[in-house]
């Protein structure tokens, strides 16, 4: 009888959240593809059964075949550098130097702003002028420090406009790819690594052959949330190019 009792109390807890997901987050998604099958191209509905047209001729345009290229650009290269400098920066942390919760706290800190502060930050330090009297940002910093071979028009270069959305991003979520890190770093056993020295491994072969093993799920986790949040970056492209990067 208790038993029901907890297993009652349990379930009506818990619906009200069920239901409000059920409702707003699945019956969205299933209306949403029900929409998306229509003729419904207004401000009036009509659903209308049109099949998958609506998604050939997406896929026909022009404009969104240079969007998905683009995107799945940003996203390799996104994933590249926030992995390697999270996997960096925890392995630094990991020797456990003094003053490690600061350092710690100011590689997280950049994840607590949003993506439309940093893309107004990084529009001032990527300004792309590149005459000498209207310099400003990393260009300026780079002409007075005689290395003016890396002036940039940055965002707005043909090529290299990507890269340079990806550097703002990169800061803004590399600390959280080496708090990840860091966890799972410390989450391996200490006699692994005294077991390994004992049997003569150097500290290359421990990481290569013991550490970023054991590290995988932690690589996948961060690999699934960056990727989630590399294809919702069109705050910070915005902020930074005001146009969407036309």
């Amino acid at each position: 009888m208790r038993i029901r009792k907890e297993r009652l109390l349990a379930i009506t807890l818990i619906s009200p959240s069920v239901l409000a997901i059920a409702i707003f987050v699945y019956g969205f998604i299933l209306w949403t593809a029900r929409a998306s099958v229509s003729a419904w191209k207004g401000l009036l509905p009509d659903y209308t059964f049109v099949g998958f047209s609506n998604f050939i001729d997406l896929f026909r345009s022009p404009r969104f075949q240079i969007d998905l290229r683009n995107t799945g650009i940003f996203t390799v290269l996104f994933l590249a550098a926030c992995l390697s400098i999270g996997l960096l920066l925890a392995v630094l942390l990991d020797q456990r130097p003094r003053g490690e919760g600061l350092f710690r706290n100011i590689y997280l800190f950049p994840m607590a702003i949003s993506f439309i502060v940093t893309g107004v930050v990084w529009r001032w330090l990527l300004n792309p002028a590149t005459s000498i009297e209207r310099l400003s940002g990393l260009n300026l910093l780079f002409h007075q420090v005689g290395l003016d071979f890396l002036i940039s028009k940055w965002y707005t270069h043909p090529t290299l406009g990507i890269v340079a959305i990806v550097i703002p991003a990169t800061w803004q979520m590399s600390g959280f790819t080496m708090a990840l890190y860091l966890a799972g770093l410390r989450s391996i056993p200490d006699e692994l690594r005294e077991a390994a020295r004992v049997d003569g491994a150097s500290e290359w072969q421990i990481y290569h052959h013991i550490i970023l093993p054991m590290l995988k799920p932690v690589t996948l986790s961060a690999v699934i949330i960056l990727g989630h949040i590399s294809l919702k970056i069109f705050d910070l492209v915005i902020a930074i190019t005001q146009e969407g990067g036309k």
